[in-house]
């Protein structure tokens, strides 16, 4: 049994159009007005996905099912294996009170609330996005946030803020490989358009970041050093990506961003300290003067988290770890599933091929990270073994909420429901490169990956533009820099942060703190890759 998409299954655009988009605004609306919770909302609106697919798309019964399967798995692993294990990680730091004695070191750099924002939401944030993607920078930052004593809200909302500008080279330039491979454009011209694209916001979002959490004032007093991490980031980022390619963009970019920093800091402090309450009691708690609350024993955890995120994101580590892995075809869906033009040029089967690679995956180098972190500190099997358990029944809604959520989005994808909704942004004509670039951002929104958007939608951006008379590259290379703003308000990021941050139930809150801030940086980007096409 085979099954050819159709983008217009109810012979009207418009109305398609409309039924493609019940399933997002199911989500979003039950999220954000009737503030259910976010694993409630993830079902319903994966129940009215799988309808759709079946009665509407003429999506197979069997296809949609295996499909709803597959994303579920996936949801796990690799996205909620990592989020479980951040909390593990996270669970066993704070047995030995790390986080007040990071809160304290970071002291020592500054005491101002607005660069430590900064230095761990920015500038460490990117370069965990670099090295790993797929939620880890959200999950860590957020849980740092939170234990240096940032609110939740705070914790949540400003990590996945900062987490914009890195994304389209995130998981060591996955996003652009992708991108590369559904279009067959250049890499190096993809990834040297995107850092060109995305230069001016690699100096705007810290800049932003700050002026969210301290206001307008607050941010024009710590302006130089916020300019000094941008600059450094944003031209750090494009050089990279002009001469290197997009495999180390972020990791190189965020640690350049931080060490200049750290190195500015050192000759240059705030007029005013921004402080959080209850920082003056930091020092007195924290203990660096003693045997157990040394120096190294702080910073060991963050040594060997960062080296293991590493070296599992090189390829050739990642290639002997993924030669174990095991390759599973899933029934009913590989290759019986077939876009057909105009998304792609010649009708083409979809792959659907499940890649049990828990070895490879980050997650597992989080994992071990915890684990011998958890050993350095002198705990007992027993007691890692019973910080893990906890740690799964802490997140087991949160890993009920990413399953579904990634089942509605692999419904979507098979059944044809994103592409109905792409095709309808490729018909705005003149406007095609700015709406284009809101459909990277909208992609994102849908899957959560800057990758899995550049994978469903790099072909019809190309193929849009060639019609159009525009340069396929720049628009390609839009999908994915508008994409980046869609990171911050896409569910799976949102359920990561909320349970980061030990803030169930509020998923709705923190959709609501970042959806205007994504919307109007979404709305920035595609006015630039607009003037961008129609003035050079």
């Amino acid at each position: 049994m085979v099954f050819y998409q159709s983008y217009n299954p109810l012979g009207n655009q418009f109305l398609s159009t409309l039924v493609a988009f019940v399933p997002i605004l199911t989500l979003l609306g039950l999220l954000l007005f009737l503030r259910l919770r976010a694993h409630w909302a993830a079902l319903f609106a994966l129940g009215f996905a799988i309808i759709l697919a079946v009665a509407v798309f003429q999506m197979p019964v069997k296809m949609a099912i295996a499909s709803t399967v597959y994303g579920a798995v996936y949801g796990f692993l690799p996205i909620g294996w990592i989020v479980l294990n951040v909390i593990f990680f996270f669970r066993l730091l704070n047995r030995k009170s790390v986080f007040t004695r990071i809160q304290a070191l970071l002291m020592n750099i500054t005491p101002d609330r607005r660069l430590q924002l900064l230095l761990v939401a920015f500038c460490f944030g990117a370069l965990l996005e670099g090295a790993a993607g797929f939620g880890t920078p959200v999950a860590i930052t957020a849980s740092l946030l939170m234990g240096m004593g940032f609110s939740p809200l705070q914790a949540s909302g400003l990590s996945l803020l900062a987490n914009t500008a890195p994304v389209a080279y995130g998981g060591l330039g996955a996003p652009i490989v992708a991108l590369q491979g559904v279009t067959g454009l250049d890499l190096f011209a993809l990834s040297s358009s995107v850092g060109r694209q995305l230069t001016l916001f690699g100096v705007l979002i810290p800049i932003w970041l700050i002026w969210t959490f301290a206001g307008w004032k607050g941010m024009r007093e710590v302006l130089p050093a916020v300019l000094v991490a941008g600059v450094t980031f944003a031209f750090t980022q494009l050089a990279i990506a002009t001469l290197q390619g997009p495999w180390l963009v972020d990791v190189i970019a965020g640690m350049v961003s931080m060490a200049a920093l750290i190195l500015f800091l050192r000759v240059w402090k705030p007029k005013t300290i921004f402080r959080l309450p209850k920082d003056d009691q930091i020092r007195s708690q924290a203990g660096l003067e003693s045997p157990n609350g040394s120096i190294g024993a702080t910073v060991f955890p963050w040594i060997i988290l960062i080296a293991l995120v590493l070296i599992w994101g090189l390829p050739q580590i990642k290639n002997i770890l993924e030669s174990v892995s095991l390759s599973i075809e899933v029934p009913f869906l590989h290759l019986t599933v077939f876009r057909v033009p105009p998304v792609l040029a010649t009708a083409t089967a979809e792959p659907a091929v499940f890649r049990f690679n828990w070895l490879a995956a980050t997650g597992t180098a989080i994992f071990l990270s915890a684990l011998i972190s958890g050993l350095k500190f002198g705990f007992s099997i027993k007691v890692i073994l019973t910080e893990f358990i906890d740690a799964f029944k802490q997140a087991k809604f949160s890993l009920l909420t990413i399953s579904a959520m990634m089942a509605v989005g692999f419904v979507t994808r098979y059944s044809g429901m994103d592409a109905t909704l792409g095709l309808a942004v490729a018909k705005t004509g003149v406007l095609y490169p700015f709406f284009g670039t809101l459909l990277g951002w909208l992609g994102v929104a849908l899957t959560g990956s800057d990758t899995s958007s550049n994978v469903l939608f790099g072909s019809l951006q190309k193929i849009s533009a060639q019609q159009l008379g525009i340069n396929p590259v720049t628009m390609a290379s839009a999908n994915s820099s508008g994409g980046v703003m869609g990171k911050m308000v896409d569910a799976q990021s949102i359920v990561v942060a909320s349970t980061a941050t030990k803030w169930f139930g509020h998923e709705g809150d923190i959709l609501r703190f970042v959806i205007l801030h994504s919307i109007a940086l979404a709305f920035l980007m595609s006015l630039i890759v607009f003037i961008q096409v129609r003035f050079f």
